[in-house]
């Protein structure tokens, strides 16, 4: 069964705070879906399906039900790290074409910036792993830093190439009034930032932000009889990639296979994408990424974003108009939601006037979850315009 064009994104939100110590994680999660069915014109009684990832306190997508009296017949909980949003996106069409819900709410919040990640008392226990990595040394900048040290060495990408990606990022951010970075850097002041994992600089990671966002999924028929523009969801994929036993290539991500899904459902192609949002936890995770989902040949990545291919509105494929993880936000430590919002933003014609692609139709949102080179969950999403 194809999703293409069974559901509808009729409301979107992004939490416009980036440090909330005085906001619990569940009250995070309760405005941002509160701020979503308000975009959609809908309330929490219309909600009949529930999708939360990991970020959920408690008992996840049952806690928060029963924080928000939501009364569901459908619910996902499911997780992957900060791509889980477009999975559920993906997963939400699916239901709402399957006639399990009719009008799915997505939530994402998180403290990360002034607390702990995860709330007091969530049964997490240690993974598989857990004794293997950490105990030499394995962090979350060193598993990135080994693919980008990688890829350079194999097909000679360059700092200046990653840098470029940070620059095209804050480009954007000047102009979003909530960005936690809002300076325009330069391919000097990222490679002149300090190391924090060779070959990666300060400046080639991500935000630490406090926040949250949410997505409202309705079917045709609820979309046709709302007064707002809905953007269609027309492809979905998602594959998991990790270690393979030590046979795993490490300038390989699961965009590969989620990419070609997506793609093959939507029936469109790469040149037929206005814009994208590609996950940002570092430069290294956006170069891998536009390789793997076919934007330019393997190795291509650091010659294919120079001379401003990334910035909008007019580059050659601009990408995370509202500054992205890097410079924006990434609530919750989990970049995947915001990058749904802005691709929103872009194909309803509501982005930064300074970033807003022209007759944006067609746009790409691609998450990366977990960590390179070890094992990590990946989504893409392909949206269009409702009247495209």
């Amino acid at each position: 069964m194809s999703i293409k064009g069974k559901a509808l994104i009729a409301g979107a939100y992004e939490h416009p705070g980036r440090e909330l110590p005085d906001t619990s994680i569940p009250q995070i999660h309760a405005e941002v879906a509160l701020g979503a069915l308000a975009d959609a014109g809908l309330t929490l009684s219309d909600v009949d399906g529930y999708f939360s990832g990991g970020d959920a306190p408690g008992l996840g997508g049952l806690a928060m039900a029963d924080y928000l009296g939501l009364n569901v017949r459908y619910m996902d909980s499911s997780d992957m790290g900060g791509s889980v949003y477009l999975s559920h996106v993906g997963h939400a069409a699916a239901a709402i074409a399957a006639g399990k819900c009719d009008v799915a709410l997505v939530t994402l919040g998180g403290r990360p910036r002034t607390t702990s990640l995860r709330a007091p008392g969530q049964l997490m226990g240690a993974p598989p792993e857990a004794a293997f990595e950490p105990v030499f040394g394995m962090n979350v900048s060193a598993v990135y830093a080994l693919a980008a040290a990688r890829h350079m060495y194999q097909y000679g990408t360059t700092a200046e190439q990653l840098a470029q990606i940070k620059v095209a990022a804050s480009v954007h951010a000047q102009h979003n009034e909530n960005a936690m970075l809002r300076k325009v850097v330069t391919v000097e002041d990222v490679v002149g930032s300090p190391v924090v994992s060779s070959p990666l600089h300060r400046l080639d990671c991500c935000v630490v932000t406090d926040g949250g966002g949410a997505l409202v999924l309705v079917n045709a028929d609820i979309a046709r009889s709302l007064d707002r523009d809905c953007v269609a969801v027309l492809g979905h994929g998602e594959a998991i990639e990790h270690t393979r036993g030590g046979r795993q290539d490490i300038t390989v991500t699961g965009a590969v296979r989620s990419g070609r899904d997506a793609f093959a459902e939507a029936g469109v192609g790469r040149g037929d994408i206005d814009y994208v949002g590609i996950y940002d936890s570092f430069t290294i995770t956006v170069l891998l990424a536009l390789e793997d989902l076919g934007f330019c040949e393997k190795g291509e990545g650091g010659r294919f974003v120079l001379d401003g291919a990334l910035q909008a509105p007019y580059g050659r494929l601009p990408f995370n108009s509202d500054g992205g993880s890097l410079c924006n936000n990434h609530p919750a430590n989990r970049g995947g939601m915001t990058k749904m919002i802005e691709a929103v933003r872009q194909l309803r014609g509501e982005a930064h006037p300074a970033v807003q692609v022209p007759d944006c139709e067609l746009a790409l949102a691609h998450g990366t979850g977990g960590w390179l080179s070890t094992r990590m969950g990946n989504a893409t999403v392909i949206l269009g315009r409702e009247d495209a």
